[in-house]
């Protein structure tokens, strides 16, 4: 398998840039996720990884080898469509073998490869059907098995998984990555659903007009999001976003927000202007009668085990995720308090996070989840 090296990469359609310099690093066995709304350039840059399209500027290494400028056929990566692409006059046995018969493979490695496939996917039973004939998930299966078969550097999936219903989808999402697992491969996934992308990936990177927003680990990213475009399109509800005229200096442990004092993550530098944002996810919202910052009870949203309840704050609205056994009365104002080592600090002119000292973010982080 492979590790890839994006740098600087660029594309330009005409005087439209779809990426604009973009860098990261896929480690060799990693589950990348490129993730990120509709024309935000992640299906750009995977298409330029395959080869698919030319980049304008900037390398693509594989193996430690720039391939930015070499054709697809020369670059030993195996591409998985969202509409399967499969080959409807031919079997499933056939269509898995195509690749290897159109390298000259002999004929007995590609009979064995084709029966591991096929029981590495578990579609043994089916490998003589014709694919027309065949439900989705068979055919996303099929299509795996074409790419898999070639034992190629790496793996690059677009979207493989939209073209399902969302209860197969997920279950389909849970086999994918434990193929994975097994054959540690370096993979590539495109997907616009955050959920898939938290569950799958070992990194991801988050994308929106063409620019890395941010990339990391799932738990980075959603602990601490480097931009106001992260933090709100990761997490679902999205974190909450309380704005407020102050400039925040170098050394700060607290804020005010009208005229209350929230303690916050000791900041590693200021904002650059005067206007500033602190944000917290809804699990880390408190509802508390004895905390001076107060908020009238708007809504509330029963999900089972929890509930949503929306307050109307200063500051603007706030999402709490609390218990479905805590009573609240829409109407009725609450006090409000944040646990201080999860809130994130944004500059409101760049939308860049401030850096903090988050000593006990994971201790606060157990807390939590053990008094649910």
């Amino acid at each position: 398998m492979a590790e890839i090296v994006i740098r600087n990469l660029r594309k330009e359609f005409g005087g439209f840039t779809a990426v604009k310099e973009s860098s990261f690093t896929i480690a060799d066995g990693e589950f990348f996720m490129l993730l990120g709304p509709s024309g935000c350039g992640k299906t750009t840059t995977l298409r330029m990884i395959a080869g698919l399209e030319l980049p304008t500027s900037g390398q693509i290494l594989l193996d430690g080898k720039d391939v930015a400028n070499m054709r697809a056929s020369a670059r030993d990566i195996a591409f998985v469509f969202q509409m399967f692409a499969l080959y409807p006059h031919l079997n499933v046995r056939r269509n898995i073998s195509y690749p290897l018969v159109s390298q000259g493979v002999p004929r007995a490695e590609i009979k064995a490869r084709v029966a591991e496939i096929a029981r590495i996917l578990g579609i043994e039973p089916i490998l003589d059907r014709p694919v027309g004939g065949l439900s989705a998930g068979d055919r996303q299966r099929v299509a795996l098995g074409r790419a898999i078969v070639r034992r190629p550097k790496a793996f690059l999936m677009d979207e493989p998984l939209g073209a399902l219903d969302a209860e197969f989808r997920e279950r389909m999402a849970e086999e994918l990555r434990a193929l994975h697992d097994r054959m540690g491969a370096t993979t590539v996934y495109v997907t616009h659903d955050q959920l898939e992308a938290m569950q799958m990936g070992d990194k991801i990177v988050v994308m929106n007009h063409g620019v890395v927003e941010q990339w990391g680990t799932p738990q980075d990213i959603y602990d601490e999001p480097a931009t106001l475009f992260v933090a709100e399109f990761i997490g679902s509800p999205p974190m909450n976003f309380l704005r407020f005229d102050e400039a925040i200096p170098e050394g700060a442990t607290t804020v005010r927000l009208s005229g209350v004092e929230i303690a916050v993550p000791r900041t590693k530098q200021a904002t650059t202007g005067s206007k500033s944002v602190l944000g917290v996810r809804p699990e880390h919202v408190r509802l508390d009668d004895a905390a001076p910052y107060r908020g009238v009870v708007v809504a509330a949203e029963y999900l089972g085990t929890t509930q949503i309840v929306t307050l109307d704050t200063p500051s603007g609205l706030v999402k709490a995720r609390v218990a479905s056994s805590l009573a609240v009365r829409t109407g009725e104002t609450v006090g409000l308090s944040f646990t201080t080592p999860t809130l994130s600090l944004f500059d409101a002119a760049s939308g860049r996070a401030l850096a903090v000292e988050r000593p006990m973010l994971r201790q606060a982080q157990r807390r939590e989840a053990a008094h649910g």
